[in-house]
């Protein structure tokens, strides 16, 4: 089977080798990916200047990659329609370098790229290692974990489905995880995300930024897991209508005159 590997960390991000490297003991892998860090980039698509794409081979590893000039929805889409030569069984991003929980997915370009795997029809997963693993091998039990996750996920006939996880993997190796939680989305706001600055010439700007403020987070919740040690598994859907809303705004008999 073959697994499409990106991410929004970059091409040589070391979580993509990681995971690279565990996943072709197993599968077929190609790997496509920002050619710079996109961290943040959301579900954003270039639709305004060219895209740029390089062959490469990930080193020590043998694995094929291309590098794009875009953002991490950009690689799913150009590998899936042009770079690929059949399409992949599973899209997997990841491993990032840090959570993404709770509300973070609505900007994350790891859980995006996810997304537009299945957008294009492929179950996904997206998987980020919380806390700051620089090293290859601070990623090595999340990528073990997602190998396995992968054959799961495979091997339970979900080819067909619009399936999409979002996986959060606590540091440290199997003797620290607590365990696996499947879990809900949980709350998550951040206070200070404004920092105001002035340049040498007197000019102000800006920088986002923010620090995480701590709410109370039921068991249940990707942000209880992780607090607790755990693996966390959360299945994202894409419907965003409000179906409840649909039949009050009815009842409002909204005319079209102004």
């Amino acid at each position: 089977m073959l697994i499409l590997v990106s991410n929004d960390d970059g091409i040589w991000a070391s979580g993509l080798r990681a995971l690279c490297g565990e996943l072709a003991k197993a599968f077929e892998v190609a790997a496509v990916a920002p050619e710079r860090e996109k961290s943040a980039a959301g579900h954003g698509i270039t639709v305004h200047k060219p895209l740029r794409v390089n062959n490469l081979t990930l080193p020590g590893l043998g694995v094929k990659g291309w590098s794009v000039s875009g953002t991490p929805a950009d690689c799913i889409k150009l590998a899936v329609e042009e770079l690929l030569t059949r399409p992949p069984d599973l899209v997997i991003s990841g491993i990032n370098r840090g959570e993404n929980l709770a509300t973070d997915v609505l900007y994350s370009g790891t859980v995006s790229a996810a997304i537009e795997g299945v957008l294009m029809g492929i179950p996904a997963l997206a998987v980020s290692l919380c806390g700051e693993g620089r090293e290859i091998e601070d990623y090595k039990y999340a990528a073990c974990f997602t190998t396995r996750l992968a054959s799961y996920l495979l091997n339970n006939n979900e080819r067909e489905t619009n399936m999409l996880l979002n996986v959060n993997v606590p540091p440290g190796n199997a003797e620290k995880i607590s365990g696996v939680e499947i879990t809900s989305l949980g709350k998550r706001r951040y206070t200070n995300t404004i920092h105001r600055r002035v340049d040498p010439r007197g000019r102000s700007y800006y920088w986002l930024a923010g620090d995480v403020d701590t709410e109370v987070n039921e068991r249940g919740t990707d942000v209880w897991a992780v607090e607790n040690g755990y693996v966390s598994i959360t299945p994202i859907q894409l419907e965003l209508t409000d179906y409840e809303a649909i039949e009050r705004l009815k009842g409002w008999k909204i005319k079209k005159d102004v």
